[in-house]
């Protein structure tokens, strides 16, 4: 716009120049947001991983001082030697002890030449670790003949996940633990066994995994079914990158889980978490997986979700910790004391949830209609007063209308206790499927999605449940491939697997 196309109206003038100015913080709002995320702290968005490596290198620095003083000064050594033996604690009793007897070679008293005898002994343990070892299962079996008819008579061979292959369904489930629990490609497993001398290549443990994946997609449509019949559970989504040969590149698929823990106030139900694969983020998603599901679910700010509750099956309880997310990226960029203000209002909100937590569902109900409902009443008419006060296009005013637009589910936890205050529940399900992605890269094809679905969905509701997970494979491969019966197949859900202590987690 020139000088001479500027209209002379005064008014006009200002109501011009006060646009551009709301323009302009809006662009400078985003820019220090890119600038933080790009050059700033990431307390906010900072992976767990990252901060566990950075915490890492912290200890193993002191640690080496430390060891430097001991060596230094014999009395320090003896003296941190006995607290170590206090506060070490007791290993698991479910491990094997391997007795090493460290004795006298002379058994005369030194001093007056007579028999010494027993009167004791000190004991200490050590955790021993033996490497990974490959072996060889040999498989024999004897035929007989009858001398009169010559009948041979020979035992069955036993059932194999794959017939004529080498691996025992041990070896599946380490694959299959090693890639979706400890996030190691299968190219980067064929290189360890490598360096053990036994040549797999990366197209043989890919068969194996897609073996296993199809006879374990039983058990993991059990799961989610399972997971539906509850009254409440979370919802959240996150990209899976496919490969996509046609076009040379990657497309964007969605992993969906969906998770269930009770654990908080005390419910009876097992926690778990189902993953479902998409090739894409449509609403009828969603719909489609929680088919048959009655109740609460609580969720992100996803528009997707809100079909759900229009069916009136869904109740949505959303997430407080998203609402933070934004007031807080506007506060750590500049001075923002309105933004700075609805964070310190949210921290109540959590100090009551602080308070709360491990209640029972009608203890905790009470405690926040007590305590969290007056915070609520008053942060609701402050949050419309400041968005009347401000420009509707800065990011602050989408922070607000973010938060008032959802109002409803996001207080919705006061009158039900079994409700939680956010999702990070799921939130934390989703982060292993990130942590796979970043070592994979991308999966195959919509296929490869999928088996990332099923097995990671098996694995990972081991771990909330404390069962150990390939102990878990190992043996739910093995009875299905004897023909373990469908009508019992809950059997096979890693919950069924908690009492039996040899599956249960060591840490």
């Amino acid at each position: 716009m020139t000088v001479d196309t500027l209209p002379d109206d005064p008014g006009t003038l200002k109501a011009m120049l006060l646009a551009e100015r709301a323009r302009a913080e809006r662009l400078e709002q985003i820019i220090k947001e890119l600038q933080r995320h790009r050059f700033g702290r990431r307390a906010e968005t900072l992976p767990e991983d990252q901060l566990l490596l950075g915490l890492e290198d912290v200890e193993q620095v002191a640690a080496s001082r430390e060891f430097e003083g001991e060596v230094a000064t014999p009395a320090e050594r003896a003296d941190r030697a006995t607290r170590r033996r206090i506060n070490r604690g007791s290993l698991p009793a479910h491990l094997p002890r391997i007795e090493w007897v460290v004795d006298i070679e002379d058994h005369t008293c030194p001093c007056c030449r007579n028999a010494l005898h027993r009167i004791g002994e000190d004991r200490s343990e050590r955790l021993d670790i033996i490497p990974a070892q490959l072996r060889v299962l040999v498989v024999r079996r004897p035929k007989y003949a009858c001398r009169a008819c010559e009948e041979v008579v020979q035992a069955a061979a036993p059932a194999r996940l794959i017939e004529g292959g080498l691996p025992t369904e041990a070896t599946v489930a380490q694959v299959l633990v090693s890639k979706y629990a400890d996030h190691l490609p299968l190219y980067r497993q064929a290189q360890i066994y490598a360096r053990q001398g036994i040549t797999l290549d990366r197209s043989t443990l890919a068969d194996w995994v897609g073996r296993a994946a199809f006879m374990l997609r039983p058990v993991h449509e059990r799961l989610l079914m399972r997971l539906k019949t509850s009254t409440k559970l979370f919802a959240d989504e996150t990209t899976a990158p496919v490969l996509d040969p046609g076009r040379g590149r990657t497309k964007t698929g969605q992993l969906w889980a969906y998770a269930r823990d009770d654990r908080p106030w005390g419910g009876s139900d097992p926690p778990g978490v189902a993953y479902v694969y998409a090739p894409d983020r449509k609403a009828e998603r969603p719909i489609t997986h929680l088919a048959g599901f009655k109740g609460i679910l609580q969720v992100d700010g996803y528009g997707g979700y809100r079909a759900l509750a229009e069916r009136g099956d869904v109740q949505l309880a959303f997430c407080w910790a998203h609402v933070r997310r934004r007031f807080y990226e506007l506060a750590v960029a500049g001075p923002a004391p309105i933004a700075s203000e609805a964070l310190k209002r949210i921290a109540e909100l959590y100090a009551v949830e602080t308070e709360c937590r491990t209640r029972s569902a009608d203890e905790r109900r009470a405690h926040r209609q007590q305590n969290s409902q007056p915070i609520l009443d008053e942060l609701e008419p402050w949050l419309r007063t400041k968005l009347g006060l401000i420009s509707q296009k800065t990011k602050l005013a989408e922070a607000i209308r973010y938060a008032l637009s959802r109002w409803e589910g996001l207080t919705r936890f006061l009158d039900d206790g079994r409700i939680e205050i956010d999702s990070n529940v799921v939130e934390r399900s989703i982060r292993p499927i990130a942590l796979n992605r970043k070592n994979a890269l991308f999966a195959g094809s919509d296929g490869g999605g999928e088996h990332w679905a099923i097995i990671a969905s098996l694995i990972e509701t081991c771990k909330l449940c404390g069962v150990e997970p390939h102990a878990y494979l190992e043996d739910v491969i093995t009875k299905i491939v004897n023909r373990h019966p469908n009508s019992r197949i809950d059997d096979l859900l890693p919950w069924a697997y908690l009492a039996d202590p040899a599956l249960k987690a060591v840490a």
